[in-house]
């Protein structure tokens, strides 16, 4: 006996939620992301405060230059809008592990369970190395990088350098090397994806070293001492990339995947 259009109705009522109801779940996912901001930037607006959060940035900086020497504000705002601006940045970056938390609350309902396995893990590692690459970048790059162009500096010149132009300095470097500590998460989703092959990427090493180092040529300052701080983790954290692609192919993959290749064998 065939099924009657009301049955094939209720077998699919309530299995796809409204799109409103999606819509909803997003605003909500989105205002609890900015209420983490929110409360983030109070919490460093009280301590340490707006101000002591640029002299902490501009720590590298100060270190190395002369005795006396301290950076400028050439804009009548600057004192004002740059601590702010600093203060925004670094709400978001202590916020970041709540607001990737409400995206993947947000995305998980509709993924099956393998591709939980690869999300999940993904978001975490992605956020440690851009952190690990800010980190790098702050406590490693910055002091050897302006030793090197104070190393250059004619004793006529006297460096006071302008507060907003060193902002954003820095957070081009931070972005350049945060991105750059991603390379192990874009070879694992490009091999997961199957757009390549793992013995695709172990054959592009050497081209990647290249390209590697054009990229730390282009965004860089015109030093070696950047440069070679950006290629030479690039490439390190590219062979780990393929590493870890190997393990997450190996344990992502869906039922019917696995089914077929213990056939296959």
């Amino acid at each position: 006996m065939a099924d009657s259009p009301h049955d094939k109705e209720d077998e699919l009522a309530g299995t796809e939620q409204p799109f409103v109801a999606h819509l909803l779940e997003l605003r909500d996912r989105l205002i609890k992301a900015l209420i983490a901001v929110g409360i983030a930037g109070a919490v460093l607006a009280l301590w340490p405060g707006p101000a002591a959060l640029y002299d902490l940035l501009a720590a590298p900086l100060t270190a190395t230059l002369p005795k006396g020497a301290t950076l400028i504000a050439t804009s009548v705002i600057s004192p004002f809008l740059v601590p702010l601006k600093i203060l925004l940045m670094a709400s978001f970056l202590l916020a970041l592990p709540v607001v990737l938390y409400q995206v993947w609350a947000f995305v998980a309902p509709g993924l099956y369970s393998h591709e939980k396995k690869l999300v999940l893990p993904l978001v975490i590692s992605s956020t440690v190395l851009f952190f690990m690459g800010v980190a790098f970048c702050y406590f490693f790059v910055f002091g050897q990088v302006f030793k090197f162009i104070q190393g250059f500096a004619p004793k006529s010149i006297t460096a006071a350098p302008d507060i907003e132009a060193y902002l954003s300095f820095v957070l081009t470097m931070f972005l350049a090397f945060g991105l750059a500590f991603e390379v192990p998460i874009v070879v694992v989703v490009l091999a997961r994806m199957g757009v390549v092959s793992i013995e695709k990427l172990k054959a592009f090493r050497s081209y990647f070293v290249v390209l590697a180092f054009i990229i730390a040529a282009v965004v860089t300052p015109p030093d070696v001492v950047s440069q070679l701080a950006l290629a030479v983790p690039m490439c390190l954290l590219y062979e780990l990339g393929i590493w870890a692609a190997q393990v997450f192919i190996k344990h992502t993959k869906a039922p019917e995947e696995g089914a077929a290749a213990s056939d296959a064998s």
